[in-house]
């Protein structure tokens, strides 16, 4: 175990490369990972927030820990309905970690349960990690796996995932998440776009691991893919302020688990395309919708704009508006359907 999660919260199934790589800037990395680099042969520079910034991450705590909670115990209801007693949660690493540790707390808080919980990587266009499966299926029925995220975006992982259990066919590609505002996830606690806190920070609310690296130099054939531990944060991890603050609002009775909502996925990827023909973008991995997909362009992108559905959202978006101006990144309000916010990201080409 490393990092700062608790060692009976999560089984961290990651390769310690502590050390072992260089952190790149926001700049530098951009350059290259357009320039057909991997992101995941690369680490950034961890973001080192403002204390206006961090401002917004307590409003954001305070506002929606209670939206959060919920968001947890429905999913963590639907979990139990489809899996039972036995089931197995998998959380993607990072984002998907702290969201998985509080899923479990309730799932063993509700239905006395010791729910077994790992963290895995996966990566867009690199696939899942091999390995930590064959660890976890080893231990586990493959039935019992739920793969667990924050939040969805346009579906990039969730395809990607789908793409992965083609080798695992005993093994339901079913994706978990608290905010599904793209109708793309099997399980969700919400459609709403809204915010939950640990989008807002990097690795000091995610038990202080970097996003997971993989490049054949450092990762063997058997070896899990990697992450860094920063140590050097631990003065600043909020990692257990923010499931803390967000168990401290469960609410045990049982949710209505119906979902009587029309709308598809399909809806969502024809509001980025037409995001991409109206802003001239080619590539449409420069377009992050969702908050939290946002907000990351914010903290690890270089960002070009930023689309908000309102100038005058700050309940919603106030954290937002802060990290856009800390950047010098545009402000642009546009009437989206499915989303709160959309990070446009800057084409390199065009310096």
């Amino acid at each position: 175990m490393f990092g700062s999660y608790k060692e009976n919260d999560v089984t961290i199934l990651l390769k310690d490369i502590t050390g072992m790589v260089q952190p790149q800037s926001t700049e530098e990395r951009e350059k290259l990972i357009q320039g057909g680099r991997h992101y995941c042969e690369m680490l950034p520079i961890e973001y080192e927030p403002s204390e206006k910034y961090m401002e917004s991450f307590y409003d954001a705590l305070g506002l929606y820990s209670k939206m959060t909670a919920d968001a947890v115990a429905k999913l963590a209801q639907l979990i139990y309905k489809d899996k039972g007693e036995n089931a197995v949660l998998v959380s993607l690493a990072r984002a998907g970690t702290s969201i998985g540790v509080l899923l479990k707390h309730y799932m063993d808080r509700k239905y006395n349960m010791d729910t077994a919980h790992y963290t895995i990587s996966i990566i867009r266009g690199r696939g899942i990690d091999k390995n930590a499966m064959n660890y976890i299926l080893k231990r586990h029925s493959p039935k019992d796996i739920q793969f667990i995220d924050g939040w969805t975006g346009k579906g990039a992982i969730t395809r990607q995932l789908e793409e992965a259990m083609k080798d695992y066919p005993d093994v339901s590609a079913g994706l978990g998440v608290l905010s599904d505002p793209a109708f793309i996830s099997e399980k969700c606690g919400t459609h709403d776009d809204f915010l939950i806190a640990s989008s807002c920070l990097n690795s000091t609310v995610s038990g202080l691991l970097s996003r997971t690296f993989l490049r054949s130099d450092i990762i063997g054939n058997n070896d899990f893919h990697g992450a860094v531990f920063y140590k050097e944060l631990a003065h600043k991890d909020l990692t257990y302020k923010f499931i803390d603050t967000v168990e401290a609002e469960f609410d045990l009775a049982d949710f209505d688990l119906s979902d009587n909502t029309v709308q598809t996925s399909a809806d969502a990827m024809e509001e980025v395309k037409k995001i991409c023909r109206e802003f001239d973008i080619a590539d449409i991995n420069l377009v992050k919708p969702s908050i939290g997909e946002a907000t990351r362009v914010l903290l690890r992108r270089m960002p070009w704009k930023m689309l908000v559905h309102s100038l005058d959202d700050n309940e919603h978006l106030g954290h937002l508006y802060r990290l856009a101006e800390e950047k010098g990144c545009e402000l642009v309000e546009y009437p989206l359907k499915h989303y709160r916010a959309c990070g446009l990201i800057k084409s390199m080409a065009d310096n």
